[in-house]
């Protein structure tokens, strides 16, 4: 195996998520009242921070985008994180991988008890090393800053371990923070993100299955 630390984004990489995602989008900005933005095209808010989309698509001013973000993981917590399903051919990727000397984490900007919440929903728990994401005060939800936690979390050392980490994700925003950090990324076509806003970002290797993804780690 090439590398030894394996960090995966959760939304649109490990799970699919959207529909839980848009469900608790759509009951926040009903809430709030604010206009409902075109949910249609998931990748303009499946990966990047939650305040973010709160901020730029919804058009929030930071106080309203706060209490949005805040509606939201309630409905999350209560019935989105339930719409979750992993993607055909990870928990077979995820057990091959366990028979490597690897450690593998959830990289994720999602509030870090979710995603380990919905790894017990997917059944996945076990595969996982640690799961690494955002605190509830939206720190740490940056790959850039993520990646190098993601590290540490497994034992390693980002300045020490650099050429034996890659990140894997499907959004611009993974593939962006594995350049910040100077690490390799490998992209997945099936989830949400985009692949030529990948490629912008120094993307060059991809996979349109779980299952292709162990043959481009090796």
């Amino acid at each position: 195996m090439k590398y030894k630390y394996l960090l995966f984004d959760l939304d649109g990489t490990i799970s699919e998520s959207g529909e839980g995602i848009r469900a608790s989008l759509e009951y926040a900005v009903r809430t709030l009242g604010a206009p409902m933005p075109d949910l249609s095209d998931y990748t303009r808010y499946v990966g990047p921070p939650l305040i973010d989309t709160f901020l730029n698509l919804v058009g929030l001013d930071p106080e309203t985008a706060e209490r949005g973000a805040q509606l939201y993981r309630d409905y999350y917590n209560e019935k989105g994180k339930f719409l979750n399903r992993a993607y055909k051919g990870v928990p077979e990727l995820l057990q091959r991988l366990r028979g490597e000397d690897v450690r593998m984490c959830i990289c994720t900007s999602k509030y870090e008890p979710f995603a380990e919440e919905i790894l017990g929903i997917l059944g996945l728990s076990n595969d996982f090393d640690a799961v690494c994401g955002s605190n509830i005060d939206g720190s740490r939800k940056d790959k850039r800053d993520l990646i190098p936690y993601a590290v540490a979390c497994l034992g390693g050392d980002i300045e020490r371990d650099r050429e034996r980490t890659v990140m894997l994700g499907d959004t611009w925003y993974d593939a962006q923070g594995a350049r910040l950090c100077n690490v390799d990324f490998i992209g997945v076509r099936y989830g949400y993100g985009d692949v030529e806003a990948m490629k912008e970002q120094g993307a060059a290797a991809f996979a349109d299955a779980p299952g292709e993804l162990y043959s481009l780690l090796k």
